[in-house]
């Protein structure tokens, strides 16, 4: 640390005048009294290590709305498109383009982009950088990329990154260490998301034994990291559940009535309706599939399912199950036609085309 810290200076000193950096930081090393200070604080403990992440927490300006903070996040670092992103909030590509586009110019006008006012800045901003990073993370488990479904490389970059927050003094919270067991005990699932055809697998098709024991048991051991302090964030009810699944010896043996638990305290957390949905499901699990259709009709600000195909692919299964076929297979239908992915519409094919054949059937839409 010393060496590179020394190797720093020199070569800070030797190339000032050439330097084109922005006015801020040009601003710190202008001069010898600042430029130690300020490659002192580069190298400091409690410093923000990597540059991405630097950027993320300069993006969240807390004079912004947290969606168009996070929307900034995914949009300049993480290179999600407009549309990707109106998917992930459930909104109108017109609307998230506007969101952006208000959002970039308040950074543009700002004066003071890569200071943060001390630690309560950063953890000010902590919380739109921990849904970025999850957003980032669902995008590769199970997001809207017209190429796949499944994108590994996003996964383990939200991953790096969310360690990277528990390194940090400030930034090592509970919620932090939920968000990363949340992660952990999803990306354990990976290696049997997808059959040997490429095709996707539902939480009920998974061979378990490809799931990935080693994160698993992180996910649990960082679960429990998670468990101190009066604070209960959304990650660490994700988590929870993510845990019942990954206990499970089988989708049969689940503790589906503990989920729904789970999911009733998630909605008075964060309420959605991707969040009732998932709820409805583990009711239909647990009750049957005529329960778990009343629960769907109930769920609030429907109409910002219209354009989410797992809506449709809920409403598919339940009606399978309950051997309405015909209106099934047009449920099945209307989710392929949503499809974000050549994937995702061959799943729902299948599942349409699985309407001819015996019904008795386990339900292939699973919670997460």
């Amino acid at each position: 640390m010393t060496t590179a810290k020394n190797r720093a200076l020199d070569i800070l000193r030797r190339e000032r005048t050439a330097r084109t950096y922005a006015p801020e930081l040009g601003r710190l090393l202008e001069s010898e009294w600042t430029l130690r200070p300020a490659v002192e604080e580069i190298f400091a403990v409690h410093a923000i290590k990597d540059d991405q992440l630097r950027m993320m927490f300069s993006c969240c300006r807390p004079e912004l709305p947290e969606t168009a903070q996070v929307a900034l996040v995914l949009h300049l670092l993480c290179g999600f498109g407009v549309g990707e992103i109106a998917g992930a909030f459930l909104v109108s590509d017109a609307t998230m383009e506007k969101r952006i586009w208000r959002a970039k110019r308040a950074l543009a006008e700002s004066k003071t982009l890569f200071e943060f006012a001390g630690d309560e800045d950063l953890s000010a901003r902590l919380a739109s950088v921990q849904r970025a990073l999850y957003l980032l993370f669902n995008e590769g488990y199970h997001g809207a990329g017209a190429e796949s479904a499944v994108r590994d490389e996003l996964c383990r970059e939200a991953m790096r990154l969310a360690g990277l927050l528990r390194e940090h003094a400030r930034a090592a919270t509970p919620a932090s260490y939920a968000l990363s067991a949340l992660m952990h005990l999803h990306a354990a699932r990976l290696p049997a998301r997808v059959d040997p055809s490429g095709n996707l697998n539902s939480l009920f098709d998974q061979d378990r034994s490809r799931w990935d024991q080693s994160l698993v048991d992180e996910g649990l051991r960082l679960l429990d990291l998670s468990a101190t302090g009066p604070e209960l964030s959304e990650y660490h009810v994700e988590a929870a559940i993510a845990s019942v699944h990954a206990l499970a010896p089988s989708a049969e043996e689940t503790d589906w009535a503990e989920i729904v638990s789970l999911y009733d305290t998630l909605l008075t957390i964060r309420p959605s309706p991707v969040v009732a949905l998932n709820r409805a499901i583990a009711v239909a699990q647990a009750e049957g599939s005529e329960r778990g259709l009343e629960e769907i009709r109930t769920i609030k600000d429907q109409d910002r399912l219209a354009d989410y195909p797992f809506y449709f692919a809920a409403l598919g299964e339940l009606e399978l199950r309950s051997e309405r076929r015909e209106v099934a297979r047009g449920q099945f239908r209307a989710a392929a036609a949503l499809a974000r992915n050549a994937m995702e519409r061959e799943f729902f094919e299948q599942r349409a085309r699985a309407c001819g054949d015996d019904a008795h059937q386990p339900l292939r839409i699973g919670t997460k």
